[in-house]
């Protein structure tokens, strides 16, 4: 048996009376091992950010479900991942895919308004239907409430389940969406609501509204995002940052340090075993997303990572199960 971080060396120690009962005993109660979370619940086997796909995420079996929410005209928090209705998965109320280019905003629809588009499927006709070939549709699904989600988890009678929440706001596009400080305050509110202060994170690549959360609820962890490709970096100038910069810090983990951040959250393509350990010796946990290839979910798992965010979480528990790791429980109804 593979045991890849001390945590999980801890509860070998444990399984031999090898380290005191007070300790062993702590155990059944700290964060998971591994963090094994589900993108937009299972982005690859059901559709987005959605109850089925936060359902199917629960009948395999995850310790997280991550997604994305956005707020309504009437100051609703809905889980979807763009500030708009997306084209490729949206269609109106007469069963039409939305033209392209970006639909209404979330911000400019009430939660009855938002709640006559469908957004089950993906459009056949787009790249994004390729890429997700296994997706299976779900005609009829409409955009859930945040509400409605932590709802359907307490209906389960599942306890243990965490939520990993991503803000989804542009600094560089204020119209799209409500101020960072409005949306902090929505979303605390509906987590303070469904009593889950202890089983949330809050995530985004817009450092402001983390900075927000971490005033208003400082015992809520926070989680650092970011991306450095080719196209697209949120690390380059401090606009994304909320003004914490490279060059004041030397690396993206001492950028997240001192920000007050409890995990960075790097795009898969951007992590180095270096980058890993620097950031655990940070006092950091590290989750990469998002990983849906299983060689790279096996490398990065062998690099040491607290976590892994993927569409296939049931291509994750595959590979953990071949290292012999602990697997989050599977959630199916009976």
């Amino acid at each position: 048996m593979t045991f890849t971080t001390p945590h999980r060396l801890r509860i070998l120690l444990c399984t031999f009376g090898l380290l005191a009962l007070t300790g062993c005993s702590t155990l059944a109660h700290a964060a998971p091992a591994f963090d094994a979370q589900g993108h937009r619940g299972a982005r690859g086997l059901a559709p987005e950010n959605t109850l089925p796909a936060f359902e199917r995420a629960l009948d395999i079996g995850v310790t997280t479900l991550e997604l994305d929410v956005g707020v309504t005209a009437d100051g609703v928090v809905v889980v979807a991942h763009d500030p708009y209705l997306n084209p490729a998965i949206t269609r109106n109320a007469a069963g039409q895919w939305l033209p392209p280019g970006k639909g209404p905003t979330l911000k400019s629809l009430t939660l009855a308004q938002l709640q006559a588009y469908d957004v089950g499927r993906i459009n056949p006709d787009t790249p994004y239907a390729k890429t997700f070939s296994t997706q299976v549709p779900r005609d009829g699904t409409r955009v859930p409430t945040l509400a409605s989600l932590f709802a359907l988890v307490k209906d389960r009678g599942i306890n243990d389940i965490r939520f990993n929440i991503e803000t989804k706001i542009n600094p560089t596009q204020p119209d799209e969406t409500v101020n960072p400080e409005q949306m902090a305050r929505a979303l605390l509110n509906v987590i303070r609501e469904a009593g889950m202060q202890k089983r949330v994170t809050i995530q985004s690549f817009d450092w402001r509204t983390l900075q927000i959360v971490q005033g208003f609820e400082p015992a809520i962890p926070t989680v650092y995002l970011s991306i450095q490709t080719a196209n697209t970096d949120n690390i380059r100038d401090g606009v994304w940052t909320a003004g914490f910069k490279i060059a004041e810090h030397g690396s993206v983990p001492k950028m997240v340090k001192a920000a007050g951040g409890a995990v960075w959250s790097p795009n898969g393509g951007a992590v180095t075993e270096a980058l890993v350990k620097e950031a655990q010796g940070l006092g950091l946990k590290i989750v990469p997303w998002t990983i849906n290839n299983p060689a790279d979910m096996d490398r990065l798992i062998g690099w040491g990572v607290d976590g892994i965010i993927t569409d296939y979480p049931d291509r994750l528990r595959e590979v953990m199960q071949k290292r012999g790791m602990p697997l989050p429980p599977a959630r199916a109804r009976n």
